[in-house]
Parts: C-alpha cells; sequence; structure tokens
C-alpha cells in the first residue's frame, strides 16, 4: 500500500514528543502521518516518575532555563488537561549530613518564584515532629520543607496528544516500524512494516526523527547511515509496594550518594518508589529492573520509612530508558535532562528534524519549537495554538475536577462510584460519550477486572489504538494492579475476539 499523496510531516515515534509534536502540526494546518513501531507509550513515556514538574534538583547544575521553561509550563499542562494533570504538594525532609538547609531554602526561593506560579501554592516548612508527614518517617527527622509540583498519568498524556492529533485529521499507526527512509525526488519515501509483515510506503515533505531511546537507531538503520551517536540511555526504574502512609502528599528524600528518589501515594492503595539512575546499552525494548536496582530503591525507602520494606511488599515493578543528550557528563544522573532539536537539509530538499531528551513536563514547549523549526522550512500553516488548547476530556477548569465527577455520579447513580471517579480520571469530560444512557452495570458487558468492563475496552480498542491486554491494564488504564492471572487472559481473549471482528 502507498500513501495517495505526500503528507507534509511524517512523525517516527508515538511517545510524547512524537504525538505532541503531531498535534501541534496538524493543528496549525499541516498534513500529518505518525507511525509507531510498538504501542503509543509504549517506552520511555510510560516508564517515567509520571511527574509535572520544574526539577528541583537540576538546580544543582545550573540547568536554569530548563527549570524556568519546565516551571512555567506546570499549571499550563493542568489547564490543558486537569482529569489526567494535578497538584501535588512534596515533603523535602531537612538532612543534616546531607545537603545544607540554607540551600534548600534558596532552591525552593527560586523554585516558586521562577516560573509564574499562580495557582499552585507556595513552599512552607513543616515541623515533623508534629505534622502528619512525619508519622511514617524514622525518629530524627525534625523539620521539612513542603512546595508544589504537579502528577501526570504520563500514558494517558501521550494517548491524548494521539487521539487529538487524529481529532484534527492526522493519520496515526500503531505497531508499524519504519525500515526504511530515504530522500528522492525532493521528498521523503518512507517504507513501513507492520506486525502482520504487510509493507506499506508513504512520502512527506519533512520527516521528524522522535524515536526516543531508538532515534540514533532509526539514524543507523532506517537512514543507512553511521554518524548518529548523539543520545546517552540512561535506566530508570521504580517499584510499586502497598500502601506506606495515608496521607495524600508525596515525599522528595536525598540520599547519601547525592541522587534524590520520590515516594508517591499510587492509584488509591500503593506507594511509587524511585528511580534509579544508571547508564544502559543495548535494546531498550523490554526492560526490566535489577536485582541491584530493586535492592538500592528497598534500602532508600528503608532509611527513611519506619515501616521496613522488603522484596515480597513490592506488587509491581517498571522500568524505562531516557534517551538523554549525550553532553560529556561524568555521571548518569548528571547528564542533561535538556531536550535538542537538530533539522538537516533545506527548503524543497526534503528536510530531517531529530529530536533528542525531553520530559513530561516540557514536551508542549519541545513540540513547539519544533513545528516552528518545521515552518521554517516547509512554510507555516498557521499560528500556535497549543498553550490554551485543552486535550480530549480536559475542557473544564483545572480546580472543579470534583464537580465534574459529581455530574457524573449524578447522571450515572446506579453505576459503581469507584468505577466513574476512576473513569473520570482517565475521560474527563468524555464519560458520557463512553457510557452513553447506560444506567445499570448489566448494561456495560462483563466486569473483566477491577472496575474495568467491556463497554470501556470497545471504546479503548476503538478510538485509542489499544491492541493487547497490556496496552489497556498498563498503559491506557493500571487496572493490571487489581488484575489476577486468570482476568488478564480473560480479557486477551475478548479483545482477540474483538479485534477477529474487524
Amino acid at each position: 500500500m502507498t500513501s495517495p499523496a505526500p503528507v507534509d510531516i511524517f512523525v517516527i515515534g508515538g511517545g510524547v514528543n512524537g504525538t505532541g509534536i503531531a498535534r501541534d502540526a496538524v493543528g496549525r494546518g499541516h498534513s500529518v502521518m505518525l507511525a509507531e513501531m510498538h504501542d503509543l507509550a509504549s517506552g520511555t513515556s510510560s516508564a517515567a516518575t509520571k511527574l509535572v514538574h520544574g526539577g528541583l534538583r537540576y538546580l544543582e547544575y545550573y540547568e536554569f532555563r530548563l527549570v524556568h521553561e519546565a516551571l512555567a509550563e506546570r499549571e499550563v499542562l493542568w489547564a490543558s488537561a486537569p482529569h489526567i494533570i494535578w497538584p501535588l504538594r512534596f515533603v523535602l525532609p531537612y538532612e543534616k549530613n546531607l545537603r545544607p538547609a540554607w540551600l534548600l531554602r534558596l532552591g525552593l526561593f527560586v523554585y516558586d518564584h521562577l516560573g509564574g506560579r499562580k495557582l499552585l501554592p507556595a513552599t512552607k516548612t513543616l515541623d515533623l515532629e508534629t505534622d502528619e508527614a512525619g508519622k511514617p518517617l524514622k525518629p530524627g527527622h525534625k523539620i521539612a520543607f513542603e512546595y508544589s509540583d504537579g502528577w501526570v498519568d504520563d500514558a494517558r498524556l501521550v494517548v491524548l496528544n494521539a487521539r487529538d492529533a487524529a481529532n484534527h485529521g492526522a493519520t496515526v499507526l500503531v505497531r508499524t516500524k519504519v525500515v526504511s527512509a530515504r530522500r528522492e525526488g525532493g521528498l521523503w519515501t518512507i517504507e513501513m512494516e507492520d506486525e502482520a509483515g504487510r509493507r506499506s510506503t508513504a512520502t512527506a515533505r519533512m520527516l521528524v526523527n522522535a524515536a526516543g531511546p531508538w532515534v540514533d537507531k532509526v539514524i543507523i538503520e532506517a537512514m543507512g547511515r553511521n554518524d548518529a551517536h548523539h543520545v546517552r540511555l540512561v535506566k530508570g526504574s521504580h517499584i510499586v509496594v502497598r500502601r506506606l502512609f495515608d496521607h495524600d502528599r508525596c515525599y522528595f528524600f536525598q540520599n547519601s550518594d547525592g541522587r534524590i528518589f520520590f515516594a508517591i501515594p499510587y492509584e488509591g492503595d500503593f506507594t511509587l518508589i524511585g528511580t534509579t539512575d544508571k547508564d544502559f546499552e543495548g535494546d531498550p525494548t523490554g526492560v526490566r529492573i535489577s536485582d541491584e536496582e530493586t535492592d538500592y530503591l528497598l534500602a532508600a525507602a528503608n532509611e527513611y520509612f519506619a515501616r521496613q520494606i522488603t522484596r515480597d511488599d513490592i506488587v509491581w515493578t517498571f522500568s524505562g530508558v531516557r534517551p538523554l543528550f549525550d553532553d560529556g557528563a561524568s555521571a548518569a544522573q548528571e547528564a542533561t535532562r535538556d531536550y535538542v532539536l537538530k533539522t538537516e537539509g533545506e527548503a524543497g530538499a526534503a528536510p530531517l528534524l531529530n529530536v533528542f531528551g525531553g520530559k513530561l513536563t516540557t514536551h508542549r514547549r519541545l513540540s513547539e519549537q519544533a513545528v516552528d523549526r518545521i515552518d521554517g522550512l516547509i512554510g507555516a500553516k498557521g499560528p500556535r495554538w497549543t498553550r490554551t488548547g485543552t486535550l480530549p476530556g480536559g475542557d473544564f477548569a483545572p480546580t472543579t475536577f470534583e464537580a465534574l465527577l459529581r455530574s457524573h455520579m449524578s447522571k450515572y447513580p446506579r453505576l459503581d462510584p469507584r468505577m466513574l471517579r476512576r473513569m473520570t480520571r482517565a475521560y474527563g469530560t468524555l464519560v458520557p460519550q463512553i457510557l452513553g444512557s447506560r444506567q445499570q452495570a448489566s448494561e456495560l458487558g462483563a466486569l473483566l477486572g477491577g472496575t474495568l468492563t467491556e463497554v470501556e475496552v470497545d471504546y479503548l480498542m476503538e478510538h485509542e489504538w489499544a491492541r493487547s491486554a497490556d496496552d489497556v491494564l498498563w498503559r491506557r488504564s493500571k487496572q493490571g494492579l487489581r488484575f489476577n492471572e486468570q482476568e488478564k487472559a480473560a480479557l486477551a481473549g475478548y479483545m482477540a475476539r474483538r479485534m477477529a471482528q474487524v
């Protein structure tokens, strides 16, 4: 199969940068096609610590531009998707043998004033001997600093960017690998292969390589070049354990080795602990936590929490490989988290944009700057728009989530409130589109496990490109934490039967 006419932009990579660029570009009037070799957000973008944050620790490495941009983006992103993004308060206990108190106070003062904070509350000092945040900690922690950042459902952020791109007219292909990209007659000719082995071809005026940790691999294998040595791969792993504390704040802990890690309330009943920073070599596909990383995170948590945890407490782990731009830093945690955009070629000569690095928090700004570059090479068609645009389901005021949830509960009084809360967090104002006029649990099809029903899975397959049980359980939702093996197999069987009907 060959595309009938050249598109303006072909994007390789269905992570947060690729889908963000596709969304911005098609919204400005460009024709766009995107191909992802696995599922959307199946790489780095679903393996983050899931924070919308300025990066407090980056101030130590003088990354002021990155921190300023990230801080300024927190409330922009919150306003664009208040169902999947919301504020969190972070508790940073003071450790007298680590960073001095004056340095922490200075950093947090800069943090409060550098990014134009409007809705997020300011930093304050806590007495851990009286504040609830001190109760789960070992004795001896006297004060802490509490500051604001945000939480994001990272994989859903990617899917909603892709959904919005498609709503604006972009073609989004999942499980479709780019096997070759070459310049021919002033255009890019891109050959693709899907998971069934079917080949197809597309042509484009411009190519965007946003393949994340595979960005150099695309340059080498698909483009046939040997000059790709741009990224430093750094592996980050997390563990999820049963809930370690009852309040809804997070902890930002310092380790004696100079690293930091977080302990974050997760999916109601759990605590997320991470991350590690370890240089990585090899194929990032299917990367897993190592025994060494597991021991490191357990030991780090046990340094602070009174309740000691072991491997038996771990209910889930996940790992990802961050494609940091190789700036020659000596240690993985010191490598820049800033992004780098590199263009090649001239207008009319099939230009190329390679995207290196990036963060969830700055993906919109990265995308905006990338499309500005694209406009300069192939011509502008429309103005910037994403700063005030909302993602699907996010068209409500940032501080009114609970009001939206009450509206859904009023509309569906007989349905499980736990399901409605989870769905409102995932789909926002789109919940009535999924549930329609159904009022009884029996009208939603079988309950497949947790609070996931056949009606919701149908929606995910038809509108969010879900193809496998893992797509649904670990990226479109985190219901995998509540499914047993029998339920996972039943979901896989249901989806296979649905796929066979297509």
